[in-house]
């Protein structure tokens, strides 16, 4: 599940005794059975917890963390375990001779990642529908506005998000972990392609340079109007101080 809000592992911690916490993630056990992981961008994911025990701990993370958003990402994945199986992608279901530890830490990663990644794709197409609504007077009347002021908080949002889905999906950088187990490796490399993380990403960044060069070029427009009108207004003051000279001599 990946939230609006980002999370400190460090404020969480103290919910969560004999949790692990690093940079990356924050990993607990469960009492009876089960796990999970927590990341400092706003994503948790369950491993092995049904669904009652979800809610429990989801509990325990908004008193935690006070002021979450009710609206959420939810991403569903499934990993078989089959002894002696090689690991493969069967019908969406990752299978694997074994689930270890580290194997469970990366596809709870991946999981994560793609949450997080939806949820910046809504974020992203509304501030997209919105430059393409700041454009449509351009194109039709061929200017915009002269207030700028709401154009200027809108860049600001923009930049603010562009900014941080770039530190968001940095994380995507492998783990430690798959260097030293092939195996591994092969699970990070097919579950990202599985997810479609490297594509969604740049298709992510694509759409936020075309909102960064749009937002430049409305601004630039409204900046160019308003230069015209100044230079009008003060074509109108000198005429107008000649006017008044010509009318003094006259008199």
């Amino acid at each position: 599940m990946a939230f609006e809000e980002n999370l400190s592992l460090r404020d969480l911690l103290p919910a969560y005794p004999g949790a692990r916490a690093t940079l990356r993630e924050l990993h607990a056990q469960c009492e009876s059975k089960g796990e999970l992981f927590i990341y400092p961008f706003g994503a948790i994911v369950f491993h092995d917890l049904p669904p009652e025990r979800r809610e429990l701990e989801l509990a325990r993370l908004r008193r935690a963390r006070p002021g979450l958003t009710t609206q959420v990402v939810r991403e569903t994945f499934a990993v078989r375990e089959e002894e002696g199986a090689k690991v493969d992608l069967v019908d969406g279901t990752l299978v694997v001779d074994r689930f270890g530890e580290a194997r469970v830490a990366v596809v709870a990663l991946i999981v994560a990642q793609s949450a997080a990644m939806e949820y910046y794709e809504r974020i992203v197409e509304g501030l997209f529908s919105r430059t393409n609504a700041l454009v449509e007077p351009l194109e039709k009347r061929g200017s915009v506005p002269l207030r700028t002021r709401r154009l200027h908080q809108f860049i600001g949002e923009a930049i603010s998000t562009r900014n941080e889905v770039f530190s968001v999906l940095t994380l995507l950088d492998k783990p430690d972990a798959t260097w030293d187990d092939p195996a591994l490796d092969r699970i990070y490399d097919d579950l990202r392609a599985e997810f479609d993380l490297v594509d969604r990403y740049g298709a992510l960044e694509q759409k936020l340079r075309s909102v960064q060069e749009a937002l430049g070029l409305v601004l630039d427009v409204a900046r160019d109007r308003r230069m015209w009108l100044l230079e009008l207004f003060i074509g109108v003051l000198i005429v107008f101080e000649l006017v008044l000279e010509l009318w003094r001599r006259a008199a």
